[in-house]
């Protein structure tokens, strides 16, 4: 007040700060205190369980998890939301050119945007992209472990894509204004430096690349703390000092972060699948759409739930998941028995029951089990077009059944395929 300090304490993470306030507010100085960042400490504490949050986040062996990451300025990445702002424009594109099962998709979006606009809006305008598998991740809860568990970030100039490139995460910018922003802070710099998004080259293409070649940015990492692991320590001490209080005893810790609930995607798009097959090896790509002139067979896998229900009428595969024993949906076998009968182009009717089974049935081979073997681990619908390819080149199931191989991602998982034991009442004619 009157050109003089008015808080107690002004927090910075680091000297560098302390440097330009002096430079810019040096009657500042004097209430300033370096205590490293409590944030990034927790990031860093949590570190060893990446692959806890990867799992939680439905994040598969092989897999690349990308962050779409934005903060709220009308220059970032979302910037003020609807179809012609670059991230919900962007997001048709990924959900196109990344095949499902080689990346998984996650959007942290900051408080303000959800604020400003409302869940059921922002819900609204990026639901095409939930629908083809986009997970929408808490903006207060779960956006450092979203971090953590990221292969890639594709954000902005936001704090977010700070920490994840003070992480090593490789960081691609997609928005990169400098307007607003300090030339001389670490940020500033990190902007600067930082690889671009090229909207007219192909997004996988430039994904691949920043994955290949990342070589950690040594600024993020340095400008993030100058006390990694320290700042619970360094902060009670100057809260109880501000308070005239001794310290209690034992260490100053901090709330570890939190294991987030389980949250697969939900692909309830039409997804087109290209398959090839060698043998018993049928290497399968799925996305909602299949590049022009793309090498092997095709076909349209649809979940039951999808928006369109003209869908079903041209899917070769119908697919959902649920209970083996939900009674509103009569069992597994029960259920493709009625799809098969209800939609005379679909071949196979799959009824997913976990996370490494399912039960499908169809027309010309009775009712099959698949199980993921020993050290599988795809999504339980790429398994089922691995079938439907395979089955459809003149590929037979024995009565002690038959393993496949299905390669996605570069992994190959193995996937027995049995008789089913239990079969419809009444199962639909032969095509």
């Amino acid at each position: 007040m009157d050109g003089k300090p008015f808080v107690d304490a002004l927090v910075l993470s680091h000297p560098e700060q302390l440097e330009r306030l002096c430079r810019v507010c040096p009657e500042a100085a004097e209430s300033a205190v370096l205590a490293g960042d409590p944030c990034f400490d927790r990031m860093l504490a949590a570190r060893p369980y990446r692959e806890r949050y990867r799992r939680a986040l439905g994040v598969r062996r092989g897999q690349r998890l990308v962050v779409l990451n934005s903060t709220w300025n009308t220059e970032g990445f979302f910037g003020d939301g609807g179809d012609q702002d670059l991230l919900p424009g962007l997001l048709p594109r990924l959900t196109a050119e990344l095949p499902a099962d080689d990346f998984r998709l996650a959007a942290v979006l900051h408080p303000n945007i959800w604020h400003g606009h409302g869940p059921g809006q922002i819900r609204a305008w990026l639901d095409r992209a939930r629908r083809s598998g986009l997970t929408l991740i808490d903006p207060v809860h779960a956006w450092r472990q979203a971090l953590l568990a990221a292969d890639v970030i594709l954000g902005d100039f936001g704090a977010v894509s700070y920490y994840g490139a003070a992480l090593g995460t490789p960081v691609l910018l997609a928005s990169s204004t400098q307007e607003g922003l300090d030339p001389e802070a670490p940020l500033a710099s990190f902007v600067r430096n930082a690889p671009r998004l090229d909207l007219l080259a192909s997004l996988r293409g430039q994904l691949e690349r920043l994955l290949s070649r990342h070589r950690p940015l040594a600024g993020p990492a340095e400008f993030a703390s100058s006390s990694p692991g320290a700042s619970a320590a360094l902060l009670r001490r100057h809260f109880y000092a501000l308070m005239d209080l001794p310290e209690p005893p034992g260490p100053a810790l901090l709330e570890p972060l939190p294991l987030p609930q389980y949250e697969p995607p939900r692909r309830t798009a039409p997804m087109r699948v290209r398959t090839r097959i060698h043998g018993e090896e049928v290497t399968v790509e799925r996305s909602t759409r299949i590049p022009y002139g793309a090498a092997g067979d095709t076909h349209l896998a649809v979940h039951e739930d999808t928006r369109d229900p003209g869908d079903l009428a041209l899917a070769d595969v119908i697919w959902r998941e649920g209970r083996p024993d939900d009674p509103r949906l009569g069992g597994p076998a029960n259920w493709s028995a009625e799809v098969l009968s209800r939609h005379p182009h679909c071949v196979m009717a799959a009824y997913v029951t976990g996370p490494d089974t399912c039960t499908i049935g169809t027309r010309r081979h009775g009712v099959l089990q698949v199980s993921a073997g020993p050290g599988a681990d795809a999504d339980p619908a790429a398994y089922v077009s691995a079938l439907y390819a395979w089955l459809g080149s003149d590929g037979t199931v024995p009565p002690d059944g038959a393993t496949l191989r299905v390669c996605t991602a570069g992994e190959v998982h193995p996937v027995s395929v049995t008789p089913a034991i239990s079969q419809p009442r009444s199962a639909p004619a032969d095509r």
